[in-house]
């Protein structure tokens, strides 16, 4: 079953983000409250837990200790289901693949792994999201 594992939002960019119990999705925006909304087709970044298997060994630590730099984390959905293009529903909301990972890649912390294999894009529906939440594909 494929769910929010977390939801993550900084007021300030380049800050660990904190997480919550629930937030808002706004189209063309991103989350209420966050630093990165706007509009642009980054407004959103999602971090799927299965891609922490393309760590590798040596920054597993560093990776997994660090706090958390991406909005939502989910669990559930194999990698390769989660394209540019794919439209998810979550919770009430519904948010578009726009970028895999970014243009220059990070090299320390969970920057690392979120910067390689994140998931970047927009808000198509509002809604509000919540830990669990279940997640599908459209």
């Amino acid at each position: 079953m494929s769910k929010i594992i977390s939801i993550n939002i900084s007021e300030k960019r380049g800050t660990i983000k904190n997480s919550v119990n629930t937030a808002k999705l706004i189209k063309d925006w991103g989350v209420e409250g966050d630093a990165h909304g706007g509009n642009w087709d980054k407004q959103i970044s999602i971090f799927p837990l299965e891609a922490l298997d393309k760590v590798p060994s040596h920054m597993k630590s560093e990776v997994s200790s660090g706090g958390y730099t991406e909005n939502i984390t989910i669990s559930g959905i194999p990698l390769e289901q989660l394209n540019v293009g794919t439209k998810l529903q979550i919770g009430d909301a519904e948010i578009i693949i726009c970028h895999i990972g970014k243009e220059k890649f990070k090299e320390h912390d969970r920057h690392y792994i979120v910067s390689r294999e994140g998931r970047f894009g927009k808000v198509i529906k509002s809604g509000t999201i919540s830990i669990n939440d279940k997640i599908y594909i459209l």
